[in-house]
């Protein structure tokens, strides 16, 4: 498990590079990363792997919001960043994957997974972009 945090944790901080994220914002994208995907970790055997996702992504996008308050930068920084080790990449492969060898049933069964961990992530963020949403923008 601690292996897996630390691959997260370099994983979010070289995709943070990739975009182009400030050094000093850095570490703080690694940080964020790692602990979403600790908390993806803790509860993957509580119940299914879409609750899971959803748990790591609100966790990502709580820590996010609260970052952008504090280090005063957009909250895109340290989300997209944070939100990489969850995006359901390999599921994607396996769907492809299926397709091409002509095994359709899997190949559905994978592309519907994808679709469910996706939902999972964006209604994770929503939920928190809209609760943390500033009074003055509720008007």
């Amino acid at each position: 498990m601690i292996i897996q945090v630390i691959a997260a944790f370099f994983a979010t901080l070289f995709f943070s590079i990739i975009f182009n994220i400030s050094k000093n914002q850095l570490l703080y994208c690694g940080i964020n990363g790692a602990i979403g995907w600790l908390v993806y970790l803790l509860t993957i055997n509580m119940d299914s792997i879409i609750f899971s996702t959803f748990l790591g992504a609100l966790t990502i996008s709580i820590i996010a919001h609260i970052l952008s308050k504090i280090r005063k930068a957009p909250v895109t920084i340290y989300l997209i960043a944070g939100i990489i080790p969850l995006v359901p990449g390999a599921i994607l492969y396996k769907a492809i994957y299926n397709i091409v060898i002509q095994d359709y049933d899997m190949s559905t069964y994978y592309g519907i997974q994808a679709i469910e961990l996706a939902c999972a992530i964006a209604v994770a963020v929503f939920l928190v972009a809209s609760v943390t949403k500033s009074p003055r923008m509720r008007k």
